[in-house]
């Protein structure tokens, strides 16, 4: 690469100083629209990419795209994200964080099919990419597919964790239960640590009816947090023991 660029140099100084301020020009492209993002000015790095990049989007690095991706989420400008999805479809199979920007882009606007059929065609699926899809059915009301989802991943942090408690919670089933259990009992102890797990945990108990279990974990934990104590209260609401979520209220400190 480096013997290409010295001999177009030497032969044609003209075109090698242009060809080399149009790479310039793409790098601060990148950064340039990063710091309009980094500041909310998202409308303005749209603009910016509209005058010096959709002309030659193919030529922009990964890096650019990811952000102009950015910013057309924050904006929830959905058709403009088509668009540039549509033209670097070859980027996107190979690259996880163009996949990964561009599911979050569909899912930010719900559009949870395209979110999907980017998800479906990425090779490397990083878990961050599960996570964002959960969320997205969970939001949308189908928690079965994301128990499927669930089940794909290799090893499952706590966030996959607390997504996969939520859709249980959502379903309330005997076979959602009996899955709250299972997996209460297979995560590793350290999770137990984590107070937005416990309280996913306790809300799904609590939704799917087995209010003794989710007692015991209650009292049982040492360090207890408000959205704890709100999950349980709740929980004695939905399960008709409103006595039981007054008496718990007046333990809160």
């Amino acid at each position: 690469m480096a013997t290409r660029l010295l001999s177009l140099c030497l032969s044609s100084p003209k075109v090698f100083l242009k060809r080399f301020s149009n790479i310039k020009s793409y790098i601060n492209l990148g950064t340039e629209i990063k710091l309009l993002n980094d500041k909310k000015q998202f409308k303005k790095a749209l603009a910016l990419f509209d005058q010096h990049g959709i002309n030659n989007i193919l030529t922009l690095s990964n890096f650019t795209i990811t952000q102009v991706l950015k910013a057309c989420a924050h904006m929830g400008d959905l058709q403009r994200g088509k668009i540039i999805h549509n033209l670097i479809a070859s980027k996107t199979k190979n690259d996880i964080y163009v996949s990964s920007t561009l599911i979050h882009l569909y899912v930010h606007c719900d559009d949870i099919a395209s979110a999907q059929s980017v998800f479906d065609s990425t090779k490397n699926k990083t878990p961050a990419m599960y996570g964002i899809m959960m969320k997205a059915f969970i939001k949308n009301k189908q928690a079965n597919k994301a128990i499927a989802l669930f089940n794909e991943i290799e090893n499952p942090d706590d966030v996959h964790m607390i997504l996969l408690f939520n859709s249980c919670a959502q379903l309330k089933t005997k076979e959602a239960l009996d899955l709250v259990k299972k997996m209460s009992k297979l995560i590793p102890k350290s999770f137990y640590s984590n107070p937005r797990l416990l309280t996913s945990l306790l809300h799904a108990l609590m939704k799917c009816g087995d209010v003794a279990h989710a007692e015991a974990l209650f009292y049982s934990s040492k360090e207890k947090v408000f959205p704890m104590y709100g999950a349980m209260m709740k929980g004695y609401v939905d399960n008709n023991l409103p006595e039981k979520a007054i008496d718990l209220f007046n333990e809160v400190e």
